[in-house]
């Protein structure tokens, strides 16, 4: 996302050389969605590069690549996911969670499967898995299954809240091309580790972004006061506007609980001149 055209020259500086778009990235939010290893293996020297730009502290929320997860379905992925590991590597504790995105076609039948492959899984590493078949939503049964697997792995169950996105038509050809895409699932909020994480995507109108994401402000303030150490992750359609509204998500939190650190001061998207 640190590459996204709409934010250069507005948000972040342009233009950048491609080694110094994440550290421009990193001064708006502390955080970021690793989507492109969903449809390859880094380079290693892709992972360097990140992690020089990027204080300690950084959180990468590291997609695990399809072959795994929709070709595979996390059986006999061994190498490939050796390979993964060895390349996010220098990431260090920058990678905060690993990913693991599965198909809508991945139900409650496959539970073993991921039961398995989950318990295989280094114990260097902490996991997030997301789901998008209805029955992990619809029957509580199956819920609670996928819970017992998650909490033998002490991995998070990742919630993709795009109820504002549906809760009228759409009113942008962003906003169409998102409900053609994007999962159309009940909310779900129930923190299962000490590292939640949410996906939310709201419309194109700010309005109506920053009213969906109310319940979250309240939750993440709940987690906070728990102990737990949430990240959220801010969409609208477009993503024109999701750096400045992923601060101002922060800055609700704050207002209910002053003492969370503010995020970083962004760099100046032009550079600064004396007259």
């Amino acid at each position: 996302m640190w590459t996204h055209k709409p934010w250069q020259g507005r948000f972040l500086p342009h233009p950048l050389p491609a080694g110094e778009r994440l550290r421009a990235y990193a001064t708006w939010c502390n955080a970021v969605e690793g989507n492109t290893t969903f449809y390859a293996t880094p380079a290693r020297s892709s992972a360097e590069s990140w992690a020089r730009q990027t204080p300690p502290d950084f959180r990468f929320v590291v997609k695990l690549p399809r072959t795994i997860t929709h070709e595979r379905r996390l059986t006999g992925a061994e190498e490939e996911l050796r390979a993964f590991l060895e390349a996010i590597e220098p990431l260090g504790p920058r990678a905060h969670a690993l990913w693991v995105q599965l198909p809508g076609s991945f139900g409650p039948a496959d539970l073993a499967v991921l039961a398995g492959f989950l318990r295989a899984l280094p114990a260097s590493h902490r996991y997030a898995v997301e789901v998008r078949h209805r029955a992990f939503f619809d029957d509580p049964q199956s819920g609670r299954l996928l819970e017992r697997v998650l909490a033998g792995a002490n991995a998070e169950w990742v919630p993709f809240d795009t109820t504002a996105l549906f809760r009228s038509p759409p009113a942008s050809d962003a906003e169409r091309e998102a409900w053609a895409k994007k999962p159309r699932l009940p909310r779900r909020s129930l923190a299962l580790t000490d590292r939640p994480i949410v996906r939310y995507i709201g419309r194109d109108d700010e309005a109506a972004t920053v009213e969906g994401w109310q319940h979250w402000v309240g939750t993440v303030a709940e987690w906070l006061r728990e102990g737990r150490s949430p990240t959220v992750f801010v969409h609208t359609p477009d993503n024109a506007d999701a750096l400045a509204l992923a601060r101002r998500f922060h800055d609700e939190v704050r207002a209910r609980l002053p003492e969370v650190e503010p995020l970083p001061e962004p760099l100046p998207a032009e550079p600064l001149t004396l007259f």
